[in-house]
């Protein structure tokens, strides 16, 4: 009777864990076509670098999702969140596409950002290999960077650089947001996040960081300072 208990528990256990990822996944897709789409709406309209306002509009969206993650209003939201954040790719993508070369630098960006993505979260879902063991890690390289961002904008206020800053963050934030992606990932298949609509929020924005920041990267290289 035990032995029989602990099965259906499993299997149920299961079934669950599989209408999380497959309701992440097409929720994930969704709104990364609406964030595109909202991005080319920005750019049609050739809207004006927005600053951090959407940075702080977004921080308080993740917040109310946070709060409204089992309703309705909770996709409704996301929805808002990621669109917003789309929105202000808009500026961004128009700075590159006006350079030479800038076509082939995004194009080669989203190309680079949708291979890591499917690589990373395919190789997790195929092996369901556990990577909470990153956790810490992956915080604490968070915190240093943080940390770099900031010190770059005190460092920018004063008229001070520091020779190849940004390069070096935003390949830091390239190899966090890959580490993020297997760890959320594996959080999703062995229980560790139950809500599709917090899963993603969360790969939502490791795929968002890993695009602006290889854009960043190539930028660089393609001669954009």
């Amino acid at each position: 009777m035990a032995d029989a208990q602990f099965i259906t528990a499993r299997q149920s256990s299961v079934v669950e864990t599989n209408k999380v990822l497959r309701n992440t996944y097409m929720l994930l897709s969704m709104t990364l076509l609406f964030s595109a789409g909202m991005a080319a709406l920005a750019m049609a309209l050739e809207v004006p670098y927005m600053g951090f306002i959407p940075l702080l509009v977004s921080f308080a969206l993740l917040f109310a999702i946070s709060k409204f993650k089992n309703s309705g209003i909770g996709i409704a939201l996301v929805f808002a969140f990621t669109g917003i954040l789309g929105f202000s790719l808009g500026p961004i993508l128009n700075y590159y596409m006006s350079s030479a070369g800038g076509t082939q630098i995004v194009v080669t960006a989203a190309s680079l950002t949708g291979m890591i993505f499917m690589s990373l979260s395919g190789y997790v879902l195929v092996t369901k290999k556990d990577f909470s063991f990153m956790a810490g890690f992956l915080m604490t390289g968070l915190w240093v960077v943080i940390g770099a961002i900031l010190l770059s904008l005190v460092g920018g206020l004063f008229g001070f650089h520091v020779s190849g800053l940004q390069l070096a963050i935003s390949s830091v934030v390239v190899v966090l947001m890959s580490g993020f992606i297997l760890y959320d990932t594996s959080n999703i298949i062995h229980g560790g996040e139950t809500n599709y609509i917090m899963a993603t929020v969360s790969l939502y924005l490791n795929i968002y960081n890993l695009f602006v920041n290889l854009l960043a990267i190539l930028g660089i290289f393609g001669g954009d300072d």
